[in-house]
């Protein structure tokens, strides 16, 4: 598996996984916890998760996941914008640690820009660092302007990541929002990075697909993990789906692949309108 070196130089996989839309229906609990598991099995170690997915669901079905394995696994939190003024951090915070039953979260987010001045969040951000309750931080949602204030707020410069929309028809962060942070050293976690799979449908995907013997979406993700500073964070829920995904860790496109998907899906030439989910 390859592996993203964050900020302060520690190296995560490059392939996570994802638990968006898990934790809100009980039924599905013994699965959603078998798929997290399936995951780590196979070496995608980075859980993603949220205070907002499920209301907490989500942060539950890690919980239960991670029993017994928790040293494995490389855990990403986020907490909502209206929860971020200083002591809202630490009380969201303590609330995904009791949900997910451990000790810390290795990467912290503020999961959008919201009204609490960037300097109360980091400020709430440092004291969990200072308590061992989180190990680092982050921001997610952020375009280059949102990146640029955060950075000029003391303390912003020690953000890890931003995670953002990023796919092949999303290809808008492309133009100013991924230079900036690679310039700085800040690596880009992207989420949704299959979209909808219908969207990117056509027969540029499927030639290239043909050529290594792979499906359209094995493709559209290795696309996105073209690039040795983007973590890319799929979601799955079946056996079959997460091994997929795992497959595409070991794929290297060409030059010809990348021409061909520049053809079908083109880089931005201009500013765009930022995308989120």
């Amino acid at each position: 598996m390859r592996t993203v070196s964050l900020r302060d130089g520690t190296a995560v996989p490059q392939l996570g996984f994802g638990t968006w839309r898990m934790g809100e229906d009980a039924s599905k609990a013994g699965r959603e916890v078998a798929a997290v598991q399936a995951a780590l099995d196979l070496g995608m170690t980075l859980i993603d998760t949220a205070e907002m997915y499920g209301e907490g669901g989500a942060e539950e079905i890690v919980g239960r996941a991670l029993q017994g394995r928790r040293d494995e696994a490389f855990v990403v939190s986020k907490v909502y914008p209206h929860n971020a003024s200083r002591q809202g951090v630490v009380e969201a915070c303590e609330r995904s640690l009791s949900r997910m039953a451990t000790d810390r979260i290795d990467l912290h987010l503020l999961h959008w820009p919201g009204s609490h001045p960037l300097g109360e969040t980091i400020e709430g951000f440092e004291q969990l660092e200072a308590e061992g309750k989180i190990l680092r931080w982050g921001v997610s949602n952020f375009d280059t302007a949102d990146m640029a204030e955060l950075r000029s707020t003391g303390g912003g410069e020690a953000c890890a990541t931003n995670q953002v929309l990023y796919n092949l028809v999303r290809r808008g962060v492309e133009f100013d929002l991924l230079p900036w942070q690679r310039e700085r050293g800040v690596p880009t976690m992207a989420y949704s990075p299959l979209e909808q799979g219908w969207s990117m449908a056509g027969p540029a995907l499927d030639r290239v697909a043909q050529r290594h013997g792979a499906t359209a979406m094995q493709i559209a993700l290795a696309w996105v993990m073209r690039c040795d500073d983007v973590i890319a964070i799929p979601k799955a829920s079946s056996p079959d789906h997460i091994k997929a995904n795992r497959a595409v860790a070991d794929f290297t496109l060409t030059a010809e692949d990348f021409a061909e998907l520049d053809r079908a899906f083109p880089p931005p030439v201009s500013k765009q309108p930022f995308d989120i989910l």
